[in-house]
């Protein structure tokens, strides 16, 4: 059983999750599983990944965890975790199957506040299968031995990250490895986002929201106010926590140009999740610098890819501009000699309630060719925010 808690996954489906319960209870969406490398599974393959889907739905979040969740998560209330004690992975729900091509297919439909939850599990679910199949076996001793000069430089420059890497991890033995050393020899690891692992090993949980929040206010409320109402919204639900605002969802430009001087100043910052970071930086500040607010009282969260070298750049381009901080992912659990696995699960329909119709969801990336969505839905947003 490769996942075997509920809490096996990041922090932002639970902030997610309750944003969805307060604001939109009613509504209901699809995530869509899509592999960038157009993998070729098989039946074996299938069959076991079927097995852990059965197993998840064998999970039940206990009374320690939900004493753990509400002494350490004063954002989300009690009576959020209680719901959780309830809540189960219905493998009927899950649609799966091989095309032809032997590509594989996921999609989940359920209400946003559930379907949510889907996510990480099954990616991080995919990523370990698939390297079992392939034959890959993680050498523990590289690993860790890779492990310590990244930490080496993080200590040496006072580097500070979290560990991002629950999704696309090499498989979960990998980064409870990885997460270990962290915790042990790491001076400027500032958490995980991973809640079981935080819990286990007393770190900090780290994340705020996801690009499905405001794919989501794209698609109920028009494009050109999805980053507006997305981010009024998290505050109606967060009062000023969780205040690391994601910006790329409908390109960082789009975000910047809409980026009013309230949301500015009530936002600790910004996470920049694709596209030139450097660029990134120059605009941000400038943007502060036309609000009246000192860059320098502002975060950015680099997310996009990173391995420490660049990471390291990244921060010394920052320096007496503004601060920042990393979240590294499969550069810390899936560095194991072998190509990770490029897969995503995005939301790719919703609607409010049940009785409206579905409307596609779809996100702009800042890195060439990474539209998410039809080419007739893309084209339409590009339109309405005056980009082609």
């Amino acid at each position: 059983m490769i996942v075997k808690t509920l809490l096996d996954t990041d922090l932002y489906k639970f902030t997610t999750s309750y944003a969805y319960i307060k604001l939109f209870p009613y509504a209901m969406g699809t995530f869509s599983f899509n592999d960038r490398n157009e993998t070729q599974y098989t039946e074996d393959f299938l069959k076991a990944l079927k097995t852990e889907i059965k197993n998840l739905s064998q999970l039940r979040f206990t009374e320690e965890e939900l004493e753990y969740m509400t002494k350490n998560c004063r954002f989300l209330p009690r009576v959020y975790w209680e719901w959780l004690s309830s809540f189960r992975f219905d493998p009927n729900k899950i649609d799966i199957h091989l095309d032809e091509a032997c590509h594989l297919h996921i999609e989940v439909t359920d209400l946003l506040y559930k379907v949510t939850l889907y996510e990480v599990p099954l990616l991080a679910i995919v990523s370990e299968i698939k390297n079992r199949f392939f034959g890959n076996v993680a050498d523990m001793n590289e690993i860790l031995c890779k492990l310590s000069e990244k930490i080496e430089l993080s200590n040496q420059h006072q580097l500070r990250f979290s560990e991002f890497g629950t999704r696309r991890r090499f498989s979960i033995d990998v980064q409870e490895t990885v997460i270990k050393k962290l915790n042990e020899t790491a001076h400027y690891c500032t958490g995980t986002s991973n809640c079981n692992f935080a819990m286990k090993y007393g770190m900090k949980m780290m994340g705020t929201h996801p690009h499905e929040w405001f794919m989501f206010h794209g698609a109920q409320f028009g494009y050109k106010h999805a980053n507006y109402m997305a981010l009024e919204n998290w505050v109606n639900v967060y009062d000023g926590d969780l205040g690391i605002a994601l910006s790329d969802t409908y390109t960082s430009g789009i975000f910047l140009s809409n980026l009013s001087r309230k949301q500015a100043k009530l936002f600790d910052g910004v996470r920049c999740d694709s596209g030139n970071e450097f660029e990134f930086i120059d605009k941000l500040v400038a943007r502060y610098r036309e609000l009246g607010i000192d860059a320098t009282t502002k975060t950015i969260v680099f997310s996009n890819a990173l391995d420490f070298t660049k990471a390291l750049d990244i921060q010394e381009y920052c320096q007496n501009k503004i601060r920042c901080s990393f979240g590294i992912g499969t550069n810390l659990t899936n560095d194991t000699g072998f190509e990770p696995s490029n897969i995503v699960m995005k939301l790719t329909q919703c609607k409010m309630n049940v009785n409206q119709e579905w409307r596609e969801c779809i996100k702009l990336s800042d890195d060439e060719g990474k539209h998410t969505g039809s080419l007739e839905e893309v084209q339409a947003c590009l339109y309405e925010l005056r980009l082609n």
